[in-house]
């Protein structure tokens, strides 16, 4: 035991690791320690302050340092180097011959395989060196130079003395051959430059027409989430309302005197508001029973369609082979929503502009539909027949196809539609949609307009009515011709009627366009006078003179009135002064016209949308007609035309229906 503690003392230990080395390493203890003593040594001379050696004392150094950190100037140049940006730092320490040498030192493999193509045949290098501003000085040099050599060819040429020596002209050759390399260099890098920003571009056109489907995609999901919304909105109003039960008191028959009043009331012809329906040729029969409000089922859109105002003007965004005639009118609520037209094929269709697919027919009229508007869901159309029609579009029955089911007969007449294209739509849905018919006048039905509860309808009979659409009569009836020779004297002896010292176009529609809102009323008739009526009082509140031909088509806002005639004129009238504040002529006679806040667009007997910027006075086409060249196919002449928050929708002489980006 004691022999085998004396192995493990530390005397032991250093015996076995001089014999064999630390760890097998050869390392001795003697060599640590040696190490150690240098170590201690270099210590002691670099913190230990030494008398023979004060300057190396580090303790000395980090004062000296310290001391010289605390002067504006060095804070200064620390400052200066955090901000200088590492290129700069670069170009200040190294040469120009240098940052070329690492300029075209080597680059890994990965960098070099993504290196798109370049058909240029210039080097990286010589593209840096051509970015390099020119020494001013010398270039002011070399142009001074240039033109004292200049100086001197011309006196030599003219026997002078060559004051430029060869060397010189060489030098000055080289220098001009540099620059014109220089140029040519940039500009194939410009060039290249352009290249890239044309494949940017192109680019960012897919990107737009991505987002753009995108878009379109959600106003789709969008329309289809508001009819779902509508509908429940509307069986919510169909369901039965709980009504108080009834007490004993409220069966008990009326007094004698209360059926005394009752019977006084209803006998009475003032009471009675049945005498507001008489009109010179008849007394409208009460109508069928009365609903209970065209209002209560209306749709409200909570969110307008944006999509046609990323379009570029003038761009179509959808073509339909509507009918088989001329169309006669159209109109619609909002962009992408649903359109109604009528033509004279004796048809009035409903659209579903946001797929471009028919929804069916408004059937019930005897003739042609020269008019028609439509408000929310709402529809008024004026016909050939003398009669104007109302339709409610919400109490159209859900159409299979919306939902996907669709059965044989259906199937086999969507496959007909889509591979025909014929004019013909499936079978229509809108049978319960007719709400009343307005029957007063005795001529056909030329114009209309309605707002609220308040429709007003033009007639070729030279008549305005004014009819209630809650009760479905007629209030007031306007006589036109009444209220001409009222405000003029000028008739002429054999009863011929000339208001305005002129006969009234035969061919053309004695009320060409009106316009109500509360108890003003805007009439536009064949004779070319534009006439405000007060609905008030039934009288005529101004005459706008100025065409000299049948007005055909009018619109007003708070401040101007826009009238279009067949005289080939659009006339801007202002309202608060009752003159004319602008007008511009076409070629050929105007047959539609509309405008919004930007512009005013019209039909003037071409092929092409006629449209009119506001703002900037601007002039310019819309329509398949542009572009056309002299041989053709000429496109059919664009008759109707409605604008509403820029999108145009127009109806061709031939039955084609297009929406335009206006």
């Amino acid at each position: 035991m004691e022999n085998h503690r004396r192995d493990e003392s530390p005397s032991g230990l250093s015996d076995i690791v001089e014999g064999d080395g630390l760890l097998g390493t050869g390392l001795t203890t003697r060599h640590i320690e040696a190490f150690g003593r240098k170590v201690t040594s270099t210590a002691g001379h670099l913190i230990a302050p030494t008398e023979q050696n004060p300057g190396a004392h580090y303790q000395n150094a980090m004062t000296d340092i310290h001391r010289e950190l605390r002067r504006p100037t060095a804070q200064r140049k620390v400052f200066s180097l955090t901000q200088t940006t590492p290129t700069d730092l670069v170009r200040s320490k190294l040469s120009t011959s240098e940052i070329q040498s690492r300029a075209l030192s080597s680059l890994p493999d990965d960098l070099l395989a993504n290196i798109p193509e370049d058909s240029s045949s210039y080097s990286l290098f010589q593209g840096f060196q051509a970015t390099l501003p020119e020494d001013d000085h010398a270039h002011k040099k070399h142009r001074r130079r240039s033109s004292k050599n200049t100086k001197a060819l011309k006196d030599s040429e003219k026997g002078g003395a060559l004051t430029a020596g060869p060397a010189g002209l060489k030098e000055q050759r080289k220098t001009l051959s540099r620059r014109l390399d220089l140029m040519g260099i940039r500009k194939n890098m410009c060039s290249a430059e352009i290249h890239e920003i044309d494949n940017k571009i192109a680019n960012l056109h897919k990107m737009r027409q991505i987002v753009l489907d995108r878009l379109a995609g959600l106003e789709m999901d969008e329309a289809t989430l508001e009819n779902d919304l509508t509908e429940l909105d509307n069986k919510l109003e169909d369901l039965p309302e709980e009504t108080p039960d009834t007490s004993a008191t409220d069966e008990t028959p009326k007094s004698a005197q209360e059926q005394g009043d009752s019977a006084a009331s209803s006998n009475d012809p003032a009471m009675d508001a049945s005498f507001m329906s008489e009109s010179i040729y008849e007394k409208l029969p009460d109508p069928t029973p009365t609903p209970k409000s065209l209002r209560s089922r209306t749709i409200r859109k909570r969110s307008m369609p944006i999509l046609h105002e990323h379009f570029a003007p003038g761009s179509l965004i959808k073509e339909i082979s509507a009918h088989t005639d001329m169309v006669t009118a159209i109109d619609f609520d909002f962009p992408f929503g649903t359109m109604v037209t009528a033509a004279l094929d004796d048809t009035v269709r409903v659209w579903d502009m946001n797929v471009g697919r028919c929804s069916g027919f408004l059937e019930g009229h005897h003739a042609s539909v020269r008019s028609l508007q439509v408000e929310d869901n709402i529809v008024a159309t004026g016909s050939m027949d003398a009669s104007v029609r109302i339709w409610d579009l919400s109490r159209a029955r859900p159409s299979t196809r919306d939902n996907g089911r669709l059965n044989k007969h259906e199937r086999d007449e969507e496959e007909l539609f889509e591979q025909h294209s014929s004019p013909v739509p499936p079978s229509s849905n809108l049978e319960d949609c007719h709400v009343f018919t307005l029957d007063a006048h005795v001529d056909e039905v030329t114009a209309l307009h309605f707002k609220n509860n308040t429709l007003i309808s033009g007639s070729a009979d030279k008549t305005l009515r004014q009819w209630d659409l809650v009760k479905g009569r007629c209030v007031q009836t306007l006589d036109i011709l009444w209220a001409a020779t009222q405000s003029s004297a000028s008739t002429s002896g054999d009863g011929t009627w000339r208001p305005s010292g002129r006969l009234p176009d035969a061919s053309a529609d004695f009320v060409g366009a009106i316009q109500c809102f509360d108890a003003a009323l805007a009439c536009g008739t064949a004779d070319g006078m534009v006439r405000l009526w007060d609905l008030r009082s039934g009288q005529v509140h101004r005459s706008l003179v100025g065409h000299t031909g049948p007005v055909t088509c009018l619109q007003f806002d708070d401040v101007h009135l826009v009238t279009g005639s067949l005289d080939r004129s659009i006339r801007i009238w202002d309202l608060r002064m009752g003159s004319i504040y602008d007008a511009y002529a076409y070629e050929k006679p105007i047959t539609s016209m509309m405008f919004d806040s930007k512009r005013i667009v019209a039909a003037a007997g071409e092929n092409v949308v006629k449209v009119y910027d506001k703002a900037d006075a601007h002039h310019w086409d819309c329509g398949p007609g542009v572009g056309v060249d002299d041989e053709g196919p000429f496109p059919s002449t664009v008759e109707r035309v409605r604008l509403k928050d820029g999108y145009l929708v127009e109806g061709r002489k031939d039955g084609t229906m297009a929406a335009w980006t206006c």
